[in-house]
């Protein structure tokens, strides 16, 4: 059993929680990160299968993701674009594919301009609301106490384009169906990417990748903290009490280490909180919130091929359907790799149907509804393999969490209030970059100038 004397000690070893420990150390300040997992990355995390290097979590970065571009250049990692050349497919209704260029579906005309209509009034909403405070704005209470999926068909007849619009952030980010988040949720979600019409040009949200995996921007920023990280080490308590001086003593306790602290960093989903016991018990306000923030249900589907047989087709591999399994199809062939790899998403209620299958029968269903896309190439790939967060202990769901019906106005302004010595930090809580690893980095940084602004506060004069 270790047992560490810190001024900060930080819950989680993802992207946020060891950006925040770096920040920190570089403020002058000493700093311990615990880690339940056997590795750092959080939800991200870049492994190996049957030979096939899969993101198994996060891995796409956009152009407007300024903050994690800048930590990738700092720390010498090179991206490359998302291959989109060639010809994209889309699944109506009909279950007909059809091919298309440019980034309007080939819809009825009638449907585009409600399309259009739509993404427009989001734009609005997105560009008035802000990403920083969507929760003070006069018409919070109004568009967070109707479902995103009733908003929808409020305001427009056309059940397609509602569908399809619904798809960018249900499906597309959120992971829940839209009818369990409300419009309020959406519109944050669309101001901390830009714009919603940024969430519907997936050239733009899914711009690039990181050669070599995202997982490496935890790796590397765990390098740099050295034995300041420490692995498979659940925390189960967090203790702590005044002391003379106006700060806090604090005792951390996980399965292989016992820290001595001034602060704690919660830098894990806010799903976990309730993973540790607090005492004091937080107050009555943050255990509320914590109730109502849940994260989503998604399948990420890696099939490896021999070669990416779309290509030869003249198609990008990029797909769409709303009605489909596999809502979402893209290209997802490694920088450098002679193979050929596809990435789909089944989320949210298609995801609880297909788990009711056995394993092999959900692999023929998601691989025939990929096929319906690409043609029967698509079948019979080299390697399969579905990245299931939902299953995973220290995360148990996807991507990040957001708030039921009606929380978001309600619960927000709370969601960065420190507790006494306790501050919270992770993508799930960010304004710009919300739910990506933009957003991590940005949160971790923020929350390390605050307790680096109260730490010099707290040192007793004459230091």
């Amino acid at each position: 059993m270790l047992n560490l004397n810190r001024d900060v000690v930080v819950v989680g070893a993802g992207p946020s929680g060891l950006t925040a420990a770096r920040e920190l150390k570089k403020a002058g300040l000493t700093v311990a990160v615990l880690e339940a997992r056997d590795r750092v990355g959080g939800r991200t995390w870049t492994g190996t299968v049957d030979g096939a290097m899969l993101e198994i979590g996060g891995q796409w970065v956009s152009p407007d993701q300024a903050v994690l571009l800048e930590l990738l250049d700092e720390l010498g990692l090179q991206t490359y674009p998302r291959y989109r050349q060639g010809e994209s497919v889309y699944l109506g209704a009909d279950g007909i594919p059809v091919r298309y260029t440019g980034d309007t579906f080939p819809v009825e005309p009638a449907t585009a301009v409600e399309m259009d209509r739509l993404v427009s009034l989001l734009d609005g909403l997105a560009a008035e609301i802000g990403a920083t405070e969507p929760w003070a704005h006069p018409k919070a209470r109004e568009l967070d106490t109707i479902s995103f999926h009733h908003w929808l068909r409020q305001n427009s007849a056309n059940e397609e384009a509602c569908k399809n619009i619904g798809l960018f952030v249900a499906g597309g980010m959120l992971t829940k169906p839209a009818h369990a988040f409300s419009a309020l949720q959406a519109v944050l979600m669309a101001a901390s990417a830009g714009s919603f019409t940024h969430l519907t040009d997936e050239d733009f949200i899914l711009d690039r990748r990181v050669v070599g995996g995202m997982q490496q921007v935890s790796q590397l920023l765990a390098q740099e903290l050295g034995d300041d990280v420490v692995l498979n080490t659940p925390v189960r308590t967090v203790t702590w009490e005044p002391d003379d001086e106006g700060g806090h003593r604090v005792t951390v306790q996980s399965d292989r280490a016992t820290v001595n602290a001034r602060f704690v960093i919660m830098a894990v989903p806010p799903n976990l909180y309730s993973r540790v016991s607090f005492d004091p018990p937080l107050p009555r306000r943050q255990h509320q919130m914590h109730q109502h923030q849940s994260l989503g249900l998604v399948i990420k589907v890696h099939a490896v091929y021999s070669k990416p047989f779309w290509r030869d087709a003249g198609l990008s591999g990029t797909c769409f359907g709303a009605d489909a399994l596999v809502q979402e199809v893209y290209d997802n062939t490694n920088h450098g790799d002679s193979r050929g790899t596809l990435v789909g998403f089944v989320s949210d209620e298609k995801a609880d149907d297909v788990f009711e299958l056995s394993a092999e029968d959900r692999k023929k269903a998601i691989l025939a509804s990929i096929a319906g896309y690409l043609g029967d190439a698509a079948l019979t790939p080299e390697v399969y393999y579905e990245s299931d967060w939902g299953s995973e202990e220290w995360t148990r769901g996807a991507y990040a969490a957001s708030y039921d019906l009606g929380g978001l106005h309600r619960d927000g302004k709370y969601q960065h209030a420190a507790v006494g010595p306790i501050y919270w930090s992770s993508s799930d809580l960010a304004a710009e970059g919300y739910q990506h690893v933009d957003g991590a980095i940005r949160t971790g940084r923020q929350t390390a100038a605050r307790i680096a602004e109260v730490a010099r506060v707290a040192v007793p004069a004459g230091a």
